[in-house]
């Protein structure tokens, strides 16, 4: 029997890429996504990603997804609250698997580990341990296309916040920089790819600082 699987979406090029891999595995059966949002902002949390264009993307794999709203600011104690429920709620529903685009740090992945221990759902990792430098260029020379809507100033300039993640952007990006952005060093929103039925049309709006991060907004349309 397949195991019923939820993704956890944040509109970036990772889990986009879990996607594609998880529907080549013959014994999971994708049920739907699932995204955390600032309720304040309405935006995907960290990658300020509007829900529309969130939205757009789930029509475009033909999944549907769940929306979990998070309060701005959030304590870690109220965030494990809300998941906690909404495992709660999915478990009823027969889901087996919680799927993450988690890449290779061990801190993130034991947080996801412990916090479905004994919930009778399993955190898979179908993208772990994967070297990131071959990672980032079997995602870009499949198709996979992305933009940077988030960048940490501390590690990499802020003038790549907003540019599309691609071979132009792998080349120029310092060597200290992982490849995939796994350290926090930028976010991304993925709009073409294999995964995807149509591409998500967007445009690149303005770029502001907050909270010491850069974010570049994206429109809908005119891709």
């Amino acid at each position: 029997m397949k195991k019923r699987t939820l993704l956890s979406w944040n509109s970036g090029k990772d889990c986009a890429w879990a996607l594609h891999i998880l529907r080549q595995q013959s014994e999971i059966e994708i049920a739907g996504l699932f995204c955390t949002f600032n309720q304040e902002y309405d935006r995907v949390v960290m990658y300020a990603v509007r829900i529309e264009l969130v939205k757009q993307q789930a029509e475009s794999v033909r999944l549907p997804i769940q929306f979990i709203p998070i309060p701005h600011p959030c304590s870690n104690s109220q965030y494990e609250t809300i998941m906690k429920n909404f495992v709660e709620l999915e478990k009823q529903k027969e889901i087996k698997c919680f799927a993450f685009g988690d890449l290779f740090l061990d801190d993130v992945r034991k947080y996801r580990e412990a916090n479905l221990s004994d919930s009778g759902i399993a955190p898979i990792f179908p993208l772990w341990g994967i070297p990131t430098k071959k990672l980032s260029n079997e995602m870009v020379n499949s198709g996979l296309r992305a933009i940077i809507t988030c960048v940490d100033p501390k590690q990499l300039p802020a003038e790549f916040s907003g540019q599309e993640y691609g071979e132009s952007f792998l080349e120029r990006i310092p060597t200290n920089i992982d490849p995939c952005g796994e350290n926090g060093e930028f976010h991304s929103f993925a709009f073409d790819g294999p995964m995807f039925k149509e591409p998500i049309k967007v445009s690149i709006g303005e770029t502001i600082i907050r909270d010491s991060f850069i974010f570049t907004d994206l429109l809908p349309g005119n891709t």
